[in-house]
């Protein structure tokens, strides 16, 4: 168990624009006559370690979404950042992106789709992963983008396509503007996942179980409210939590802090996540390494962060009596 090498990981909450495989980016720009030194590429990329918040943090995404205006590009990052978790045995993976942002003269939000699904699917039959993906939508776009978006996704629910989320500016957006846009996934019968609480909002924590969310990202905000807490763990109610990540965009001051202790303690089920493998330098290996080093929690938190995860990811229950087999 010191290097968590022979753990099956699950990765819930992370997110393809963020993690996307550096030299492959450095030959994307490349070829788009975008001409960067190697070094300079990373340091744009990746989080200063002085980020101030979360809309700081976001700044990250403008370069890589570059990447990602073509088909094949859309599909190489899938491809690519599946076969990268991988090598550190992640066995089943939920890749998020907003696929609006992809939409282009020569793309419609369905031929996205597509793209990264098949590169999800390529890598995880070539890998034995079980990959699929998350479709967000982004809290500055309209309503009407992003209805039009999740009725597209509808359709693939199942095939390459498991949930909806709402990404984006949790400060400037808040959750309850998107009622609407939720109670149509409700219809529809499209299970989400709501970034919730990451900036201290527990109105949005609140507003996403309202809605009926079946896991919260990040989350943190629930450290304010004991009755939110007991509501998360009757309902069962996933958290997804991104150590390096929350404390990059300030959601907590320092892991001294950082409540994964306390929520799992309290019966929350907690998992244990990336969010953006590139922007925040990190691997699923090294959040677990710093759950036990950092945060002090021993082998049987982590264990039961990793059947957290198994117990409400987004997957078939024939996928999740698999990844019981294999962590028993």
């Amino acid at each position: 168990m010191e290097d968590f090498k022979n753990l099956i990981k699950l990765d819930l909450h992370c997110h393809l624009d963020g993690s996307l495989n550096v030299d492959s980016v450095f030959e994307v720009l490349e070829k788009q006559d975008s001409h960067y030194e190697k070094e300079e590429l990373i340091r744009k990329l990746k989080v200063a370690p002085d980020c101030t918040s979360l809309t700081e943090y976001l700044e990250k995404f403008d370069l890589p979404l570059q990447c990602l205006q073509t088909a094949e590009g859309l599909k190489r990052a899938a491809y690519e950042l599946v076969r990268d978790a991988a090598q550190e045995n992640v066995r089943y993976i939920e890749v998020r992106f907003a696929p609006m942002l992809s939409v282009n003269a020569g793309l419609n939000c369905k031929k996205v789709l597509e793209s990264v699904i098949e590169g999800l699917e390529s890598a995880g039959k070539q890998y034995g992963v079980y990959a699929s993906a998350i479709v967000c939508a982004m809290r500055h776009h309209s309503l009407e983008q992003n209805m039009e978006m999740m009725r597209v996704a509808r359709e693939f629910l199942g095939d390459g396509a498991c949930a909806l989320d709402l990404a984006g500016d949790e400060s400037g957006f808040p959750t309850h503007l998107f009622r609407e846009l939720f109670l149509e996934a409700r219809r529809l019968e499209m299970p989400f996942t709501i970034h919730s609480g990451e900036c201290g909002s527990v109105e949005n924590v609140k507003e996403a179980i309202d809605l009926g969310a079946k896991r919260l990202g990040h989350g943190i905000a629930l450290q304010k409210s004991l009755e939110l807490q007991k509501l998360c763990a009757d309902k069962r109610i996933g958290i997804e939590m991104c150590p390096t990540s929350n404390l990059q965009t300030k959601a907590i001051n320092s892991f001294d802090e950082y409540p994964l202790g306390q929520f799992v303690k309290n019966g929350l089920l907690v998992s244990i996540n990336t969010d953006n493998r590139t922007v925040s330098g990190t691997t699923i290996t090294q959040e677990m390494q710093i759950v036990r080093d950092v945060l002090g929690l021993g082998k049987d938190v982590i264990l039961q962060c990793t059947k957290n995860a198994i117990e409400t990811a987004f997957a078939d229950d024939s996928v999740k009596h698999e990844l019981y087999k294999e962590i028993s």
